[in-house]
């Protein structure tokens, strides 16, 4: 019987990942997870390097159910930050904190596979402790509601007031009512339909 040979290792010992590697040289991302800090501290170092590298143009493809909106922040200003432009490619579900990010592109370079709903509402999270402090909470979430909103709005030119009622409640989309919406440009099939 054959043992099973260990995975390389680099010279630090840390193990190799081929693919990881694979999608680095290619200058693509993705986040296919729910959103946190692991997971921003991950995205954005990828893409700081990708950027250092060259001011190549680095494509992010993004299924995810949302989750933490300060590590979804992170990783929508950097893309903002960094001099390459970072085309999005929503496939699945983009959803809460994943629109968030997906918004940080340019609306040109905005696209989705044909599968693919969005979902933006209003943030939530648990509220607890001391009445005094339960007010501190409730204050900083209407904070980032107003925040979202005037971000989604600004990214995808639908009316503010229209934002806020609709993340009311979770407001889904199917490709064209996202379409419609501001959300994306163009609905691809494959990697041909990208402008260069």
């Amino acid at each position: 019987m054959t043992a099973l040979s260990e995975p390389e290792k680099d010279t630090e010992g840390r193990t190799a990942d081929p693919i990881a590697d694979r999608l680095m040289s290619a200058r693509k991302i993705i986040i296919c997870e729910a959103i946190d800090q692991k997971m921003a501290k991950r995205v954005s170092a990828q893409l700081l390097a990708m950027a250092d590298e060259s001011d190549a143009p680095i494509t992010m493809f993004i299924n995810s159910q949302g989750g933490h909106v300060e590590a979804g922040d992170t990783i929508h200003d950097i893309v903002q930050f960094i001099k390459p432009k970072v085309r999005m490619i929503g496939t699945g579900w983009v959803a809460s904190a994943g629109t968030h990010i997906f918004l940080a592109a340019d609306k040109g370079n905005r696209y989705c596979l044909p599968n693919t709903r969005f979902l933006i509402h209003q943030p939530s999270g648990g509220v607890g402790g001391k009445v005094s402090d339960i007010e501190i909470q409730a204050e900083q979430i209407e904070k980032m509601r107003e925040r979202l909103a005037q971000i989604i709005s600004a990214t995808t030119g639908t009316d503010i007031d229209t934002v806020r009622k609709d993340i009311e409640r979770d407001k889904w989309m199917n490709t064209d009512e996202a379409k419609a919406y501001g959300i994306l440009s163009k609905v691809i099939r494959s990697e041909a339909d990208i402008p260069a």
